[in-house]
């Protein structure tokens, strides 16, 4: 490992894209301090401080500390991840959306474009949403978050956030296609990452303040260590089927008959079920937060981070997503198919459909294993601010995002860096028949 990382000065190629992605990430950072004219940052801030531990502080996260300055990437990356799973859950019932996802490259870039637009869209109603929300917000000193309310106020905040996340989105594509990893998950973990220090801070001055106790601090530390180890053990476990392949004789040479194994991770999901069901939970909440009616404020409260229904609902929703995710990249069918066409079976499982079923089953009982241990991170923000009051950013979901795409970036560095190797095995020499 360590020979394969003191390469990374030889890749020339690996060296740019780490070197874009660095700077998109940095533009997205520049981009976050940038606020949303005709705001009172002050009054603002008051606001934001008052309803700390509220839904406000989850958005707050994910956006990377945007909303509570009320930049123009406020709405954060949620829109577009909020449209990419209305498509996808429309791909299933849709025979045309269907047919589109399997024409290869020239679908997926048609789904794409629609992705887009349903992002746009979103955006807007968001958007349209907050400027009325903020033309009502006070601080607890009775001054207006808003310095110039109106009709001119709300549809430059509108055209603004729009931008904003139509811009993040253009730099997630960007970090996936030039850069190294997932653009979009990159851009959460940024935002993530770069709350930490404040959050560290804010710890100190509450231990400072005699609100936590050194003791708790010390107990918090060890439970994020013992999570982020829990979390790297769960997201590098397998479950392996053994695989025998039959000989073959072809000509005078004997092929097949070795063993081998396939390797069914516990989480094939990843990060996407928690990231998916934040979103869709944090879509009617934002408005709602916005919306100066009984009803609607009640309902929102129910909704709220700590309240059993949200709690529910948040795990309900990522076993749905970790299923949904599952059955969508990995085929066992498919996976079958190839086993029957070289040669290889599951010992004592008959090739084709029942080899198939196999998979299926138990794809089926490690999802399931996988769905309840992300359940269990996430729901840990909640136990920590109810007991101790300590800030959202040392959630579970943060962590679980956090490790899981650092997990998957340093998995795609070393896939480049192994390639690296095998070409230089070849001493530079091209193959014969390529040109």
């Amino acid at each position: 490992m360590a020979g394969e990382w003191q390469g990374l000065a030889k890749v020339p190629e690996l060296k740019r894209r780490l070197l874009v992605t660095f700077l998109l990430l940095g533009v997205y950072r520049i981009g976050a301090h940038v606020p949303v004219p005709g705001i009172d940052a002050a009054a603002l801030a008051e606001f934001f401080n008052r309803g700390q531990g509220s839904i406000f502080g989850l958005i707050d996260m994910f956006a990377g500390g945007a909303l509570r300055r009320m930049s123009v990437f406020a709405l954060g990356i949620m829109p577009y991840i909020s449209a990419s799973i209305i498509l996808q859950l429309l791909t299933v019932v849709s025979p045309t959306l269907e047919k589109l996802s399997k024409e290869g490259e020239q679908g997926r870039r048609k789904i794409t474009q629609y992705t887009r637009y349903g992002t746009v869209a979103l955006t807007l109603i968001q958007g349209f949403g907050m400027a009325l929300g903020l033309e009502g917000m006070a601080g607890p000193s009775g001054a207006s978050v808003v310095l110039w309310p109106g009709w001119g106020f709300r549809l430059m905040t509108v055209v603004t956030l729009t931008a904003g996340t139509a811009f993040i989105m253009w730099l997630g594509e960007q970090i996936t296609e030039r850069g190294i990893g997932n653009g979009i998950s990159l851009i959460i973990f940024a935002g993530i990452v770069a709350g930490m220090p404040g959050a560290v801070v804010n710890t100190f001055k509450l231990m400072k303040a005699g609100q936590l106790n050194l003791f708790v601090v010390l107990l918090l530390v060890a439970v994020m260590v013992g999570v982020v180890f829990f979390i790297v053990w769960v997201e590098r476990a397998h479950r392996r089927i053994p695989i025998q392949y039959a000989k073959r004789v072809v000509g005078r040479r004997v092929y097949g008959g070795q063993a081998s194994h396939l390797p069914l991770k516990v989480n094939t999901a990843g990060v996407i079920p928690p990231i998916f069901a934040s979103s869709l939970l944090m879509f009617p909440t934002t408005v709602g937060q916005f919306i100066d009616h009984p009803w609607v404020q009640t309902a929102t409260q129910w909704m709220a981070p700590g309240n059993w229904l949200h709690d529910i609902l948040y795990v309900v929703l990522i076993f749905f997503f970790a299923y949904f995710y599952t059955a969508v990249t990995f085929n066992p069918v498919d996976v079958a198919d190839n086993l029957k066409k070289y040669g290889g079976y599951i010992p004592g499982i008959r090739p084709g459909q029942r080899t198939a079923e196999y998979i299926d089953k138990v794809l089926s009982r490690l999802t399931f294993w996988g769905a309840l241990y992300v359940s269990a991170i996430c729901v840990l923000p909640t136990i920590l601010i109810s007991r101790f009051g300590v800030p959202f950013y040392f959630g579970g979901t943060g962590l679980l995002i956090v490790v899981g795409v650092a997990l998957d970036t340093v998995a795609q560095i070393e896939t480049h860096l192994i390639a690296r190797q095998y070409e230089g095995l070849m001493g530079g020499r091209r193959i014969r028949g390529r040109r």
